[in-house]
């Protein structure tokens, strides 16, 4: 027989809530589907970044140690903490002006993103308008994968 637990809050010990309490690498979650199991650590974002590229600033991050703007359109950003492997994700978007004005010349916008892989300790994000790099008002980064 299974056991059940209900509780409205976890709290550590000491009673000061959830900081301290831990989920192993290997505790899964059920689908919203109920079909399925996923492993709970594996699926969650390790690094995440939104940069203004105007203004040349982060505007939020987790697992950022520092930004470099790297010139027109182009970031570089490193880890706090490195990942396991070569074998992680970087995805990048784009906001390209204020939210509601863009414009016919704001038409051919891509975002590309890359990975340090010999390093595991950075992310490359570039923005494009039409054929040329261009700074973008905002361009998020976002890193899954295992942490070492």
């Amino acid at each position: 027989m299974t056991s059940q637990l209900n509780v409205d809050a976890i709290v550590d010990k000491a009673g000061s809530g959830g900081t301290n309490v831990k989920v192993a690498n290997t505790s899964t979650y059920v689908s919203e589907g109920g079909a399925v199991t996923q492993n709970t650590v594996q699926g969650l974002v390790k690094s995440n970044l939104s940069f203004d590229m105007s203004n040349n600033g982060l505007e939020e991050s987790n697992n950022v140690g520092s930004v470099t703007d790297r010139g027109t359109g182009s970031i570089y950003s490193n880890f706090t903490n490195n990942m396991a492997s070569a074998n992680y994700t970087v995805t990048t978007g784009c906001a390209a002006t204020q939210v509601g004005a863009m414009g016919s010349g704001d038409s051919n916008r891509a975002v590309i993103s890359s990975g340090d892989t010999s390093a595991r300790a950075s992310a490359n994000g570039y923005s494009t308008s039409d054929t040329q790099l261009d700074d973008l008002l905002v361009l998020a980064v976002i890193v899954v994968g295992d942490l070492a």
